[in-house]
């Protein structure tokens, strides 16, 4: 096991890297369509095709999950993972089209680098021509490139953050996570300790953003947040159970991220299922909360200063 989403057989992850702007975008790619749910929890979610993953709806599946910086803007990049993929011959035939479904979501990092610079339908396209089932980079990444946390404090004094992976295995059940992590809250450890904060001008140290909302501090300067992530398992999921994966897998933010799911996040998380593997619902969705929680971490451990790799 290499310890990130690609463990999970089928599954590619692409990403392109832009360090002047300080933006980006993640394509997971599934090499043939994945049965989807999506659980968003989040105040302020930045969605494209997530209506169309809840259970009452036609469709079952997707064809690639796109994770994107550049706020409302960035979905513009969603428009380059479908001309890929009806390219490659992938979607679903409707007459003479073929219409690949491609759910996306987006962090804004607008603040964070050069505002006038989004992703786009190019960049998507490039992530998908990158992508592959090599180890995932971790920290100032693909759509991590421009993320940070902990923003009560204003965008000087936030802490930087990117994108991480991480996966879960039992007996032949391998759950896989990818995240981008932009949160207005603070990131801990699995050992409870606080590793990235707002950080307090005059000590350099990390404060607690739960604190100072409780001492009465403004919270208006926090308003560009959110955590994305993909959810990858070889258990053969409906999509009403790939759902509520997607739901439990949020408790993974839960158990990292404090405040998490805020009215100034937008946290929403997509599960892909491809393969033949009979597992519960619940120790897939315990698993999937446990990769989350980790990869949260390595995204904070390994991000580096802004516009540095």
């Amino acid at each position: 096991m290499k310890g990130c989403i690609v463990d999970i057989e089928g599954i590619k992850v692409g990403t392109v890297t832009e360090n002047r702007a300080l933006t980006g975008c993640t394509v997971v790619v599934p090499e043939e369509a994945a049965t989807a749910g999506v659980d968003v929890r989040g105040g302020a979610p930045g969605t494209r095709e997530t209506d169309l993953l809840q259970p009452m709806r036609l469709v079952n599946q997707v064809h690639g999950v796109l994770l994107t910086g550049g706020s409302a803007f960035g979905l513009d990049a969603a428009a380059g993972v479908m001309q890929y993929m009806e390219e490659k011959g992938k979607g679903f035939a409707v007459g003479p089209a073929m219409v690949p479904a491609v759910p996306a979501a987006v962090i804004f990092d607008l603040f964070n680098g050069d505002a006038s610079f989004r992703p786009d339908k190019q960049m998507g396209y490039r992530a998908c021509e990158n992508a592959s089932s090599s180890p995932v980079s971790q920290g100032s990444y693909g759509a991590g490139t421009g993320a940070t946390v902990g923003k009560i404090l204003g965008p000087i004094n936030a802490a930087r953050s990117g994108q991480g992976t991480a996966s879960r295995k039992a007996g032949q059940l391998i759950v896989g996570a990818l995240v981008i992590v932009n949160a207005f809250g603070d990131v801990f450890n699995r050992k409870g300790e606080q590793i990235a904060g707002p950080v307090c001008p005059e000590s350099g140290s990390f404060l607690q953003t739960s604190e100072i909302i409780k001492s009465g501090g403004d919270m208006g300067t926090g308003m560009y947040n959110t955590t994305l992530g993909v959810v990858a398992t070889n258990a053969r999921l409906s999509k009403e159970g790939a759902t509520k994966v997607a739901q439990m897998a949020q408790n993974g933010l839960a158990c990292s991220i404090w405040p998490v799911h805020t009215m100034w996040d937008g946290d929403t998380i997509f599960t892909m299922s491809l393969g033949e593997q009979e597992a519960d619902w619940s120790l897939t969705g315990i698993l999937a909360a446990e990769a989350v929680a980790e990869a949260v971490e390595n995204a904070v451990l390994e991000a580096g200063p802004a516009g540095e790799v």
